[in-house]
């Protein structure tokens, strides 16, 4: 009985740390691709020299 107390305990103890490192891999892919996200972004650019109709009515 006690081995097999200790290999379950060990399985527990590897599924935990498996899903403690997939949780770190998940955290740290999701702060890389929102830096990715916010350098792509582009910016809206306005040309020197371009006037903007502007409707008053």
């Amino acid at each position: 009985m006690q081995d097999t107390q200790k290999v379950v305990e060990r399985a527990l103890a590897a599924v935990a740390q498996s899903r403690a490192l997939r949780e770190r891999q998940q955290a740290r892919r999701k702060a890389v691709f929102s830096r990715i996200e916010a350098a792509t972004i582009k910016i809206t650019h306005i040309p020197k020299g371009i006037q903007l109709p502007l409707n008053l009515q």
